[in-house]
């Protein structure tokens, strides 16, 4: 930046770097999506073509942001987690919400059509964002938690509100006010005494919500000398499991441990190093 004598405006920028050797989580939430479902015409209780939109739009993030290590969606929101050692734009909160909240939102319009087809685009969709440190491991992992019970009680009741409204033929009001009160068992056996309804045939991405981490897989490739060979690319792979009992975290140590983002470096200067391999993609 070109030095002058109004660079001292300057000073009135607040320093808002993030705490060191800390967990930091941006979650990003859809503005105003009742109206904007409604305006779309969105399956209730669940519209997988949006769902996917979401998660492809996730996964674009990213594709551009390579310290984040996992990412957990439901409904109109994800959270995306970059480890305890995140060095990205030094940490800072302006920084990470603008971008993470820019790049999601402008992958869900450039998206839209591979989802939706010749529905078109009616409204800008808008998505605020928001930055929450976390110290432990453990408080990290219960942020997570919490997300997921969230998406587990919000769907188990959408799922019988709108089975209520669409089949037994109720209006919002009278269904709102039959479910008052009840408990998940009470909804497990409203589904199935009075539709036949088993809540854990219900599809797990609607029940578990969407989880996005790193892995690899093994590619062709020919070097400039015609030499044909595989090596590991990496993805961003797509599972609808369980986060919150210990086995998803055993398998997957390299998270908390930030490995994916040594990995992720040491690819990117070995890439810089041979030009004829191919950048990461996306799955």
């Amino acid at each position: 930046m070109a030095k002058s004598k109004y660079e001292y405006v300057r000073n009135f920028e607040s320093d808002d770097r993030l705490l060191p050797s800390a967990w930091l989580v941006v979650r990003i939430d859809g503005q105003g999506f009742t109206k904007f479902t409604e305006r779309h015409g969105f399956a209730k209780p669940n519209d997988i073509r949006a769902l996917h939109l979401m998660n492809r739009a996730a996964a674009t993030v990213l594709g551009c942001m390579n310290e984040i290590v996992l990412a957990y969606g439901q409904s109109d929101e994800y959270s995306f987690v970059f480890p305890k050692n995140a060095r990205s734009y030094d940490r800072r909160a302006s920084k990470l919400t603008t971008l993470v909240a820019s790049r999601f939102t402008s992958a869900y319009v450039y998206y839209w059509h591979e989802f939706f087809g010749t529905t078109p685009l009616q409204a800008p969709p808008a998505f605020d964002a928001r930055v929450v440190v976390y110290p432990t491991d453990r408080i990290m992992r219960d942020y997570l938690c919490w997300r997921q019970v969230d998406c587990h009680i919000n769907n188990m009741y959408n799922t019988c509100f709108w089975t209520l409204v669409t089949q037994g033929e109720m209006t919002p009001k009278d269904a709102e006010k039959r479910l008052c009160g009840t408990l998940s068992g009470d909804k497990n056996e409203l589904l199935f005494s009075q539709f036949g309804i088993n809540y854990n045939d219900v599809p797990e991405i609607f029940k578990k919500g969407s989880v996005l981490i790193r892995g690899t897989e093994l590619v062709d490739v020919t070097d400039r000398h015609g030499v044909a060979s595989k090596r590991p690319k990496g993805v961003v792979l797509t599972l609808h499991c369980d986060i919150i009992k210990e086995k998803f975290w055993t398998e997957h140590p390299e998270i908390l441990s930030g490995t994916p983002v040594t990995a992720q470096r040491r690819q990117e200067r070995q890439e810089q190093t041979q030009p004829e391999r191919t950048d990461a993609h996306l799955q």
